[in-house]
């Protein structure tokens, strides 16, 4: 895929490679973005390259599609949301996430 920008340079993993819910949360501001849209960060950031493993390379568009929460009042709902999400999509890949998808801790 073409991506807007290269998922492994400065812009895509801050001069570093860097991994899923890390690079997405460097697109928030946690001082001025909220309360934050999904909607409207999906529309801003969709088509960004968020790299999930050393192999794999999805849109932030893909990792979204299972964040059904709306709208985020601060950081911690969000970044919430999105780990749920990414672990219940198969974006997860720490050893043992398994565990945290619908079980008690995956609020």
């Amino acid at each position: 895929m073409d991506w807007p920008h290269d998922p492994d340079g400065e812009q895509g993993s801050e001069g570093m490679r860097k991994y899923g819910q890390a690079i997405i949360a460097k697109k928030v501001n946690e001082d001025e973005d909220f309360p934050l849209s999904r909607d409207e960060f999906v529309e801003a950031h969709g088509d960004e390259p968020i790299r999930i493993d050393y192999q794999t390379v999805v849109s932030l568009r893909d990792v979204f599609e299972n964040v059904e929460q709306e709208s985020f009042d601060d950081f911690v709902a969000f970044h919430k949301a999105v780990g749920r999400a990414m672990r219940e999509s198969g974006y997860w890949f720490y050893e043992g996430a398994e565990k945290f998808v619908g079980g008690k801790n995956s609020a």
